[in-house]
């Protein structure tokens, strides 16, 4: 037989019939689902049903107008295919119908996406999801500071008073701040942290040299013992008399998997602690204390 078109699939195909055992209720699951009532041809008792007035059927649902008793006999048959339209319908498309390349401009994120969110992507031409709060280094979700806003002598080694987080104006923070107790800091969340110790120092006039000064960032991770996690040096050796300012700095990356045991607190520590100051100021940072979340732990 000859014909215009693409080969058709399958040269035969044969309406399918499926018996339902029966209760006295409406609803009842269909083995294909059908667009609509339409597609079905329904008997109870033998006797065939008017679609839409005893019964209604979407996808694998079928609805009785009225309920069926125990030891009706019903059957339906398929009586064929929805009509073609130009969209698939909902749900139909699986991911081997669907190309990598269909991620382009048009489907480009028009805002952040929330932390429930999720996406879909390519493995070796495979379509997968995944949530967007399990992307690793999905962003900056934390950048908080805290400063010294009072001065303090070098004979005290651990910072534990006079603490504020930055409220200068156009200052920016991300995320929920870092809390803080008697200098011993707590993270908001898990993560991996960059932490910074940035420690300015005067040796007030009339005060001997130290040959050494530093700025400790101590880290515990049982809420207990701590550990120098890292330390900067600085030095006022040879200065004998006059007023002098130096300065050092430190940072550490703190794999923080546990905020209720890992914290930070920060000390200094010199040769010479008489009349050697760590500056503190509460209108501007002179020395500070930062913490940016770079991803997931």
């Amino acid at each position: 037989m000859s014909y215009i078109g693409n080969q058709p699939a399958e040269s035969y195909s044969a309406f399918q019939k499926q018996d339902f055992t029966t209760s006295a209720t409406t609803s009842y699951t269909l083995d294909h689902p059908v667009a609509n009532q339409n597609e079905l041809a329904l008997f109870i008792n033998f006797v065939r049903q008017e679609p839409t007035a005893a019964y209604t059927a979407s996808g694998t649902s079928l609805t009785l107008t009225s309920a069926t008793s125990v030891g009706d006999d019903m059957y339906c048959v398929y009586l064929g295919k929805a009509v073609q339209t130009v969209n698939p319908p909902s749900g139909s498309v699986g991911s081997s119908q669907v190309a990598a390349s269909i991620i382009t401009g048009q489907t480009a994120l028009a805002s952040e996406p929330a932390d429930t969110d999720e996406f879909l992507v390519s493995d070796a031409g495979t379509l997968k999801r995944i949530d967007y709060s399990l992307i690793k280094g999905g962003g900056i979700t934390v950048a908080d500071q805290w400063r010294l806003t009072a001065n303090q002598e070098l004979t005290a080694d651990d910072v534990t008073a006079n603490l504020e987080q930055v409220d200068t104006a156009g200052q920016g923070t991300i995320g929920t701040a870092m809390s803080q107790s008697s200098g011993i800091f707590t993270f908001p969340s898990t993560g991996i942290y960059m932490v910074r110790f940035d420690a300015n120092f005067r040796q007030s006039s009339g005060a001997g040299g130290a040959r050494y000064i530093l700025g400790k960032i101590k880290l515990t991770t049982n809420n207990s013992s701590y550990v120098d996690a890292s330390q900067g040096y600085t030095s006022m050796e040879g200065w004998i008399s006059n007023t002098i300012n130096v300065s050092t700095s430190t940072a550490s990356l703190i794999d923080v998997t546990d905020t209720a045991n890992v914290k930070v607190k920060f000390s200094t520590d010199t040769a010479t602690a008489s009349n050697f100051f760590l500056l503190g100021d509460s209108t501007k940072n002179v020395s500070t204390f930062s913490f940016t979340r770079l991803g997931d732990t």
